[in-house]
């Protein structure tokens, strides 16, 4: 009876259904919103405005920083020079290039020598049967070299002083690059030595070159005192002591980065000027400095870190380890065609290991050295 009762006055709706009570509404939306707002106007802030000595990406992963990069222009951290906005210009145009088309691509050989070339038999049974896809191009700087092989029969170029240690190095690698250069075909370059032997087969030279597009050029930072020690205030502002860098002086690099060593300029001054023996208490040596540096500035992804010449550095001494014949034999040829990692020896006396980027084998010639 009660309960019917409270059907017919409506009360027990109000049993079922209790009135809502009235809550103010969340501000948590807010702020949540308003502290993701500042963090991404800090982060873009500090894309665009990077402290001092740090660059645009200094905190970020390379994956979160590529985009920012696509899209926000870089800002350099002080004005540059006109010498630098020129350089910037001329760089950049060329790397954009597109490859030269050829129809017989070819790899130039460029033999750094004082003289005649004690293994050019051995050379020749490399080169034989491969006409067409090679060139040889011979830097002579002592005396005019007597030739064993008819391939090497007047392959010398013009030829200059060149001085261990001094910039007439760099000026006798340029020299080679020019005068190859000159044939639209050669489309990677190999710098060689007169001690340099070839390791592998020619087919698998080519290959290995022509299957990558990025150059061989060994760089690395040395903070000990043949590293970062040799380096000169005078090279600032374009060249900072972060940015110095060394490496061995052999390399192979495509077309592009051989127009890009020929057309640099103001890099080139900085290392004739300011990189050299005997200066300000330092030995400064150019072969080993301005071309690592020069690309980790300009194109750091667009090279290897690393030769493809084997140069053993660990006795530490200022010439690599010069291999006799006593010392080569096929177990030693074994050890050095199976080398699969780059260590760095840096004179703060802690190695540094490089790991090759793109092909299985970092070695294709190895530099011997005789009596």
């Amino acid at each position: 009876m009660k309960i019917s009762q409270a059907w017919q006055l409506g009360i027990w709706d109000k049993y079922k259904m209790p009135v809502p009570r009235h809550r103010p509404t969340s501000r948590r939306p807010i702020w949540i919103i308003v502290l993701i707002s500042l963090v991404c106007v800090s982060l873009i802030g500090a894309y665009i405005y990077p402290p001092q000595h740090y660059p645009a990406c200094y905190f970020f992963t390379s994956s979160v920083c590529t985009p920012f990069k696509d899209w926000f222009p870089a800002m350099p951290t002080r004005p540059l020079t006109d010498d630098e906005m020129a350089s910037r210009v001329v760089t950049k145009d060329i790397l954009s290039l597109p490859s030269v088309q050829s129809k017989n691509p070819k790899i130039a050989f460029m033999f750094l020598t004082p003289g005649s070339l004690p293994f050019e038999r051995l050379w020749e049974k490399f080169f034989l049967g491969h006409e067409g896809r090679f060139s040889i191009y011979v830097h002579a700087s002592r005396e005019n070299p007597e030739h064993a092989s008819p391939l090497f029969v007047g392959r010398e170029i013009r030829s200059e002083k060149v001085v261990w240690g001094k910039i007439s190095m760099v000026d006798a690698e340029k020299r080679l690059l020019a005068n190859a250069l000159q044939d639209t075909e050669n489309q990677h370059f190999v710098l060689l030595s007169d001690s340099c032997v070839p390791l592998h087969n020619f087919d698998y030279v080519y290959n290995y070159l022509m299957g990558t597009n990025i150059s061989f050029i060994d760089c690395f930072q040395d903070p000990g005192p043949h590293g970062n020690g040799r380096y000169s205030e005078h090279m600032l502002p374009e060249v900072e002591e972060r940015d110095f860098r060394k490496g061995a002086q052999w390399f192979s690099v495509k077309r592009q980065h051989a127009l890009l060593i020929l057309a640099d300029n103001l890099y080139y001054t900085k290392f004739k000027l300011y990189c050299r023996p005997n200066m300000d208490g330092r030995n400064c040596y150019a072969d080993e400095h301005y071309l690592p540096t020069l690309f980790h500035m300009v194109d750091p992804s667009g090279i290897a870190n690393w030769s493809v010449t084997h140069v053993d550095w660990s006795e530490g001494k200022w010439h690599p380890k010069a291999y006799r014949a006593r010392d080569v034999t096929y177990e030693l040829l074994k050890n050095i065609t199976s080398i699969d990692e780059n260590y760095h020896v840096t004179s703060d006396e802690k190695p540094q290991r490089c790991q090759p980027i793109e092909l299985s084998k970092s070695v294709n010639t190895y530099v011997l050295r005789m009596n």
